[in-house]
């Protein structure tokens, strides 16, 4: 990989970082946030995501949710276990597309694509690239033996 393509991955590791970091972090700060309004709302797999909203089920919802996309952040602006984030990301952003698919719409803006769809092709990107061995912590993780294969 030449260097203004290794400047340009670096770049989309650290504004997706940011980007799940925020969204994460505001969700931990605000007590009053649940997923439960996003959820009840879906179009799609309304039996999995009636589910998703039961109560005890929700809270654990909420805590993967909250914490995932700030885990997931945190891990792309580091650079560390990038490639597993990169997928775990992915599965949020399927999760978050398919409420709102109401094929071919999707949201109150998007025909079949909308910016799940981007987040998780950014994603994949990264994944594909190794991105955290470019400028991140995957350089230094990959020397320990047992981690080899997952980074």
């Amino acid at each position: 990989m030449d260097k203004q393509a290794r400047i340009y991955i670096v770049a989309l590791r650290m504004a997706l970082g940011w980007l799940f970091f925020y969204a994460g972090i505001t969700k931990l700060v605000n007590p009053a946030w649940s997923a439960a309004p996003y959820i009840s709302a879906a179009k799609t797999f309304g039996g999995l995501y009636s589910w998703f909203t039961t109560p005890g089920v929700i809270d654990v919802v909420n805590v993967l949710n909250e914490w995932g996309l700030t885990l997931i952040g945190v891990s792309l602006i580091v650079g560390a276990f990038v490639r597993v984030s990169s997928v775990l990301g992915v599965v949020l952003m399927v999760l978050y597309y398919l409420p709102i698919l109401d094929f071919p719409t999707v949201g109150a803006h998007g025909y079949i694509v909308d910016e799940h769809v981007i987040y998780a092709a950014a994603l994949l990107v990264l994944y594909a690239t190794k991105s955290g061995h470019v400028c991140g912590a995957d350089v230094r993780l990959k020397k320990i033996t047992w981690l080899k294969k997952v980074i």
